[in-house]
């Protein structure tokens, strides 16, 4: 068991007098890690090291600190193996999947940032003023379990190299990862304070960073209940705050799609991580004429899934994350069934199969207003709803107070681009179209503010100042 007594503040490890928190591998249930419960006094000094390192860090040229990122980039390269398995156990995604998703994606994004930085437009003439951008401040990182590295990667990378410092809180569920994030930045010789980490809870840490007058702006991805208290916290001194919280995405099915290629596809972009996605597509649209053919397609793609152990070849499916996120899942899909969904696949029991935090991949057909077609699971559970005509399939992809992410398919990618246009969300993939992380990723309505990736990542952390000449 790897056992860390420290948080990192001010350039160095620093021995905090908090108890030891467990960190669980999801399919084991057993302790693998613990990591120190970061008091108040923790954060404040840790925000407190941010604030003395801003200054010199802000004026030091772009180029510089690019280059820091690309050593970070390498370092995290150079551990590929020890994250990926790291991630898989904290959170469960198969070792395969991690290793490309969960540390190849924040690899490329280190270095990403770095490239985005060298190319980006930093001061523009406007007739007789010279409008220049600047960093932020200090900035509050509050990260979530799910993609825990990428999540960290996509506030710290863009925060350090648009001249920000930065104290990060990760998940108490997943905060190894962020552990050997700090001591490659440690390796990577970043100045003293200008990247700091106190692990620890919402309460108790995650708050100070919402609430402390020295920091500039606070970056929360997490549930939109914790967003709300984040976002009121940080009212109170009219900091910037960039939130990344719930989705409840659709995914439209037209007449005219290719079903068999709609329904895989759909069924993928749900259950990608055991459905612990923000973004993941939760809520399958389709025909009432084809809704008997489309529960055929739905049966056969959870059937090829695959369950079993993170670390163990050949799962497809992992465990989730929690006992208490394990049981959250099969609580809504009872729910469901008490609602009267009708159960298309899966159970409602855990599988017999033990120990693990294992939900079988589900797929209920429900109604527009029933629980599960409009709370967020966050599991391996997908809802089939079905509509007669397309005003009433856009209606019903709008009936959520969320906003993430969605799918069109259909035959006429015009057509479907067309309807993709009527949707209320942050993103919209067309017949299947590929994930890019050099897009912006972020929501309407509940599911947030600001946006993440590439230079509309980078752009959450700078200000704009106006410099008016005589001239």
């Amino acid at each position: 068991m790897t056992s860390y007594d420290s948080h990192y503040i001010g350039g160095q490890w620093v021995r905090s007098g908090g108890a030891p928190m467990p960190v669980h591998d999801s399919s084991t249930e057993q302790v693998f890690a613990t990591v120190p419960a970061g008091s108040a006094a923790e954060a404040a000094q840790a925000v407190l090291a941010a604030r003395a390192a801003f200054e010199a860090w802000s004026t030091r040229p772009v180029a510089e600190r690019a280059e820091y990122l690309e050593r970070i980039a390498a370092g995290l390269k150079a551990r590929t193996d020890e994250l990926a398995t790291t991630i898989a156990r904290e959170v469960g995604m198969p070792l395969k999947l991690a290793r490309s998703v969960q540390v190849g994606g924040p690899v490329w994004n280190w270095a990403n940032f770095a490239k985005v930085a060298r190319e980006f437009e930093w001061e523009e003439r406007v007739g007789n003023s010279l409008v220049v951008r600047e960093p932020v401040g200090v900035v509050g990182c509050i990260t979530p379990w799910n993609f825990p590295l990428n999540q960290i990667t996509l506030k710290v990378a863009p925060a350090l190299v648009a001249g920000c410092t930065v104290v990060l809180k990760p998940s108490e569920i997943a905060p190894v990862n962020a552990m050997i994030l700090a001591e490659v930045i440690h390796e990577a010789a970043l100045p003293p304070g200008v990247f700091n980490l106190v692990n620890g809870t919402g309460p108790e840490v995650g708050e100070v960073l919402a609430t402390h007058p020295e920091v500039d702006m606070v970056s929360f991805t997490g549930s939109t209940r914790a967003g709300k208290r984040v976002s009121e916290l940080a009212s109170q001194t009219v900091k910037r705050v960039a939130l990344e919280l719930g989705g409840k995405s659709a995914s439209l099915i037209l007449p005219d799609a290719d079903l068999q290629a709609a329904v895989r596809g759909t069924v993928s972009a749900c259950m990608l991580n055991s459905g612990q996605t923000c973004s993941a597509h939760t809520r399958m649209l389709v025909p009432e004429a084809r809704y008997e053919e489309a529960k055929e397609l739905v049966r056969a793609s959870l059937a090829r899934l695959t369950v079993g152990p993170s670390l163990e070849e050949g799962s497809k499916l992992g465990p989730l994350a929690s006992a208490a996120q394990r049981d959250r899942v099969l609580g809504f899909i009872a729910k469901g069934l008490e609602e009267g969904a009708e159960l298309i696949a899966g159970s409602a029991s855990a599988p017999q199969r033990a120990p693990g935090y294992f939900v079988e991949p589900t797929a209920l057909r429900v109604q527009p207003g029933d629980t599960l077609a409009r709370e967020e699971i966050f599991g391996p559970v997908l809802v089939v709803l079905t509509y007669r005509d397309e005003e009433e399939a856009v209606r019903i992809a709008n009936d959520t107070p969320y906003g993430l992410g969605g799918a069109v398919w259909g035959g006429d990618e015009a057509h479907a681009i067309a309807v993709a246009r009527r949707i209320r969300t942050g993103q919209v993939d067309i017949n299947g179209g590929a994930f890019n992380p050099s897009a912006p990723f972020g929501g309407y309505k509940q599911s947030g503010n600001g946006r993440e990736n590439g230079r509309y990542g980078l752009e959450e952390f700078l200000e704009y100042k106006a410099l008016q000449l005589k001239s």
